[in-house]
């Protein structure tokens, strides 16, 4: 038994949400996209400072979580945001985060 099932489906999705969100090229993808305001056609690697099998790997981390999605078109593939997905990820952080900080503990430790 895979230790990671014993905890419910929303803490696994939450916990491999945050795995694929922890990389800094990943998120500057995800920012890049978002202030594009359009999908991508061609070589993100441009506008990032990673080789393209290095962007390409990240690509498909992000494809796998199901934050972009991309479209072949010729030679070409189109990168967009899958808004519906993230606003999905995003509201599973929400709901976490929210019931611990209403927990009202007031921890006095010392060194």
């Amino acid at each position: 038994m895979i230790k990671a099932t014993a905890f419910d489906t929303d803490l696994q999705e939450l916990a491999n949400f945050a795995k694929v969100i922890s990389h800094p090229a990943r998120l500057a993808i995800l920012k890049h996209l978002a202030e594009t305001k359009t999908c991508i056609s061609g070589d993100i690697s441009d506008s990032i400072p990673l080789s393209r099998t290095t962007v390409s790997q990240h690509l498909k981390e992000l494809r796998d979580m199901g934050l972009i999605h991309g479209e072949i078109e010729g030679l070409k593939i189109n990168y967009c945001l899958c808004g519906t997905s993230i606003s999905e990820k995003v509201q599973l952080f929400e709901n976490f985060f929210s019931e611990i900080k209403t927990i009202n503990i007031n921890c006095k430790t010392s060194l």
